[in-house]
C-alpha cells in the first residue's frame, strides 16, 4: 500500500494551516458581529447540528484511520491474494467479505486495488474490495448502530445493500470490463522505496485524517444548513416523495464525498427524511464520489472511470432500495 508523498503532505500541511490561521484572523476581528448573529435561534440549532456531527463522527474517523494506517504499514495485499479462488466468479464475493476484515477507508481502497492487479488478481475481484472494505468493516458498522440507536435495522440494511453493491459491479465487471479500459501503469505494483513502516503509518494516518477531517466539517455544514435553512414545507415534499428524495439522497453522497466512518451521523441527523433515502446516501457515499471518481481517474485512467463511476452509481442505488425494501418493508419510505 503506498502513502502520500512527503512533498505532497507537506504542501497540504502548509495550506491547511494558513486557511486555520485566516478563519481565525477573521474570526478576530468580526467578533462583534459574528457575536450578534450567533444569538439568532437558527444559527444556535445549526450551530448545535454541526457541533453533534463532528463530536459524534470524529472517534470513528480517527479509529478507521488509525486501521487504514496500520493496514498500510503492515499487511500486504499479497495476503488477499493468496485467499481468493482463481476463478474470477468465485473471487469476486471472497474479496466482498475481506471488507469486513480488512477496514480501509475510500482513498486507501484504490491504491490497495492497484496493487491487487499488478500482482494478478482478477480485475473484478480487486474492484470488488475496492467497494466492500470501506463500506462493510465493522468501525463503519459500530459507527452505523451509534448514530442510529433507535433504528438498529440500518446496520443489517447498510450490510447487505454495500455487499451487495461490490459483489454486483464486481460480478458484472466480468462480463463487461476490457482490460484496455484500465491504464497500462495500473497493472504495474508501484515498486517498494524502503520507506521505513512507521513512516508509512505516521503519514498515511495524516493524510487520511487531514482529508476525512475536511470532508467530514463540509458534512457537518451541509447537514446544518439543510436543517436550518430548508423550509419545512420543502422537507415535507421531499419525504412524500421517495423517488426523488432516494435521487437528492444519491446525488449528496456524490458531491459530498464523506468518510464511511462519519457519514452516519450527517444521515442520522436527516431525520425529517424516511429511512430508505438515508440508506441510499450511506451506501452510495462509499462506492463512489466526487473525490473517488478523480483519485481512480489518476489510478486507473479517465476511460476506467468514466465507465466505473456510472455502473457503481445504478449498482449502489439499486441494491440500497432493494435492501432497505427488503429490511425495512414499507416503514423505510414513510419515517
Amino acid at each position: 500500500m503506498s502513502a502520500p508523498g512527503p512533498a505532497t503532505t507537506t504542501s497540504r500541511g502548509t495550506a491547511s494551516l494558513v486557511a486555520l490561521c485566516a478563519t481565525l484572523l477573521l474570526a478576530t476581528l468580526l467578533q462583534g458581529p459574528l457575536v450578534g448573529l450567533l444569538d439568532a435561534s437558527t444559527v444556535r440549532t445549526g450551530a448545535t447540528v454541526f457541533v453533534a456531527i463532528c463530536v459524534q463522527a470524529l472517534p470513528f474517523l480517527v479509529l478507521g484511520t488509525l486501521l487504514s494506517g496500520a493496514l498500510a504499514a503492515w499487511v500486504s495485499p499479497a495476503v488477499l491474494r493468496r485467499v481468493l479462488p482463481a476463478r474470477p466468479a468465485l473471487a469476486v464475493p471472497v474479496a466482498g467479505a475481506a471488507g469486513l476484515v480488512l477496514p480501509g477507508c475510500e482513498c486507501a481502497s484504490v491504491p490497495v486495488a492497484r496493487r491487487l492487479i499488478g500482482q494478478g488478481v482478477p480485475e473484478a475481484a480487486a474492484l470488488a474490495f475496492l467497494l466492500a472494505a470501506p463500506a462493510i468493516n465493522p468501525v463503519v458498522l459500530v459507527a452505523t448502530a451509534v448514530a442510529f440507536p433507535d433504528h438498529p435495522e440500518m446496520v443489517g440494511a447498510r450490510l447487505l445493500g454495500s455487499a451487495a453493491t461490490a459483489v454486483g459491479v464486481g460480478w458484472i465487471w466480468t462480463r463487461v470490463g476490457r482490460p484496455g479500459w484500465i491504464a497500462a501503469r495500473a497493472r504495474r505494483p508501484p515498486p517498494d522505496d524502503g520507506t521505513p513502516r512507521w513512516a508509512v503509518f505516521s503519514e498515511t494516518v495524516r493524510h487520511d485524517v487531514v482529508d476525512a477531517g475536511g470532508f467530514l466539517v463540509l458534512g457537518g455544514l451541509a447537514a446544518a444548513a439543510f436543517t436550518v435553512l430548508v423550509p419545512r414545507s420543502w422537507v415535507d415534499g421531499l419525504a412524500g416523495h421517495v423517488v426523488l428524495a432516494v435521487a437528492v439522497m444519491a446525488l449528496l453522497a456524490v458531491l459530498l464525498a464523506l468518510c464511511s466512518e462519519a457519514d452516519a451521523f450527517v444521515a442520522a441527523s436527516l431525520s425529517a427524511l424516511p429511512l430508505l433515502p438515508r440508506l441510499v446516501f450511506l451506501v452510495v457515499g462509499p462506492a463512489v464520489d466526487v473525490k473517488l471518481i478523480a483519485l481512480q481517474a489518476g489510478t486507473f485512467g479517465r476511460a476506467f472511470a468514466l465507465r466505473f463511476a456510472p455502473l457503481t452509481v445504478v449498482v449502489a442505488v439499486s441494491c440500497a432500495v432493494l435492501a432497505g425494501l427488503l429490511v425495512f418493508g414499507g416503514q423505510g419510505a414513510t419515517g
